[in-house]
This record gives C-alpha cells, structure tokens and sequence, in this order.
C-alpha cells in the first residue's frame, strides 16, 4: 500500500490555469504600460511612433487589456510626456534650491538639464524630442510642462531680483525666453559626442546669462523704441 501512495505521489498534479498564462500578467497597472512604453523609445525612436501591439507584448499584456488603463496610444504618451515634465522639474528644482546666488542658479540648472541629457534619460529625451515630432496632444503636452517650468522659474527670478537688489524687466517673458532657449538647444544637442557637452554647456550658460543681463538692464533702462 505505502509503495502505491508513494508511486501515486510522484505523479504531476496539473494546476488551474490562470488568465494571465502563458506569459501574461493577469493585472497591469498604468505604471506597467508606462515603463513598458519606455524600454522600447530609445534615442532613435519616438514614442509617437510605437503601436499598441508591440507595447502591449512587453508589457505582457493582451491588446485588450491595454485599454483598461488608457484609451489609446495618444493617452499613453501624454502620460510619459508628464512623467518625464515632473522628473526634471524636481531635478531641476533640487539644484535650484540649492543655490544661493543668480550665477549659482543659471549654472546649477544647466548643469542639472545637461547632466540629465548625458544620463541618457528617456524620460527628459521623450519631453525634448515629442514636442517637434509628435502629434497635436503631444506637443500640447509638452507644452504645458513647458509653462510649469516658466511659471516656477519666474517665481524664482522675483526671488533672486528682491535679494540681490537687480531690476527685473517682465519677469514671465524672461521665464520663457530661458526656458524656451534651454528646451531648444537640449533638443539639438541630444546626439551630440560627450566630448562637445562641456563646451556646449558653458555656451547655454553664457546665453543664459545674458538673458537675464538683458532683462535687468531693461528694468532700469525700460523698452526704447528704434
């Protein structure tokens, strides 16, 4: 008898399948699809340019179940172009706070955005590159991350005016002049040899700088018409 139960336990029981065999998660947040959506862009592919097949596939998920966290592929970017809007602000926002003086401010920035492009961030590439490429919602979407990063870097520009006793010459155009400036050279230098990005970096500095010379010197001089 023991020697039946014993042959008898050797035997494979065959388990239940579950939904998500073979190869399928049975749940998939948004996080999921996100992180799936960002190992297939890379520096040579835009996010505009994935099908919802293939990100389904390595998020382990049917077709199907993609919509049950977002509505389409257009939905989908707009959530990485936010993701990535909010990781720089917060890098870039940590180096600011850091910083004591205008000219620690301008560099610490820079330094901050450049660093993030050397990192070989898709997060940042994604936000750089989508707002030239892609459709309609995604530049709108790169373009309100764009106005957050305007709004909080006037509300610093203020700051350091009133400490440093320097005029301030329209402070939410300046905001968007060195935002817009920053966000536009950092798409063109993407691709560029690490070997430029030291000379590239003090040149968006200087351009910087100048800026915010500009709208000072303004301040105290006011707009004179040619």
């Amino acid at each position: 008898m023991s020697s039946i139960l014993t042959a008898l336990s050797d035997i494979p029981v065959n388990k239940p399948m579950t939904a998500g065999t073979p190869g399928r998660k049975a749940v998939i947040s948004r996080d999921d699809i996100i992180e799936a959506a960002l190992k297939l862009a890379g520096p040579n592919r835009s996010v505009s340019s994935l099908s919802l097949r293939e990100v389904a596939r390595e998020a382990g998920i049917a077709p199907n179940s993609f919509y049950r966290q977002f509505r389409d592929m257009d939905e989908l970017a707009v959530a990485l172009i936010e993701r990535a809007g909010q990781s720089l602000r917060q890098i870039i926002g940590e180096a600011r706070k850091r910083a004591r003086a205008d000219r620690s401010v301008v560099r610490g920035s820079v330094e901050a955005f450049m660093e993030q492009l050397r990192s070989d961030d898709k997060l940042l590439h994604i936000l750089l590159r989508e707002g030239s490429v892609g459709s309609d919602a995604f530049k709108q979407a790169v373009d309100r991350q764009l106005n957050y990063f305007e709004e909080e870097l006037r509300l610093d520009l203020i700051r350091l005016a009133e400490l440093n006793k320097t005029g301030l010459f329209e402070p939410a155009l300046t905001a968007k002049a060195i935002t817009r400036l920053v966000f536009a050279i950092g798409a063109t230098i993407m691709d560029a040899p690490p070997e430029k990005l030291h000379e590239l970096t003090e040149q968006l500095v200087l351009m910087v700088r100048m800026i915010v010379t500009g709208t000072q010197t303004l301040a105290v001089t006011g707009v004179t018409e040619r």
